[in-house]
């Protein structure tokens, strides 16, 4: 299993101001489902940043989302560790496959995959 990117999460009720100010950095949205959108800068790609007011089919927000290339196999290691497992793996009508893990610090992680 390896990492494709990391992108923060900022839960935001400001999600169009947050596009525009972010914006002015040099930021463009790359991707809108209305209760999350994602910015990243086009020179960039993968330095992306993403505010979501509340997520839709989960229990919580998470802070930080970690795509990788074998979701299935993040899942059993991490299952496998005894860590939290909050928002079980399952595939998400918007083409990503995806679990939600509490980290050490008390801190959510969306660890996904696209398919």
């Amino acid at each position: 299993m390896t990492v494709r990117r990391v992108v923060p999460v900022l839960r935001s009720d400001a999600v169009q101001e947050s596009r525009e100010f972010y914006g002015l950095l040099g930021f463009e949205e790359v991707m809108n489902h209305g209760w999350i959108m994602t910015l990243a800068p086009p020179s960039a790609p993968a330095a992306q940043i993403s505010f979501m007011t509340a997520d839709r089919t989960a229990p919580v927000t998470p802070d930080l989302s970690v795509e990788v290339d074998d979701v299935d196999a993040a899942y059993a290691l991490v299952r496998d560790s005894g860590a939290e497992i909050v928002h079980p793996l399952q595939d998400e009508e918007w083409g990503v496959r995806r679990f939600f893990v509490r980290d050490p610090g008390g801190r959510v992680i969306n660890v996904l995959g696209h398919r």
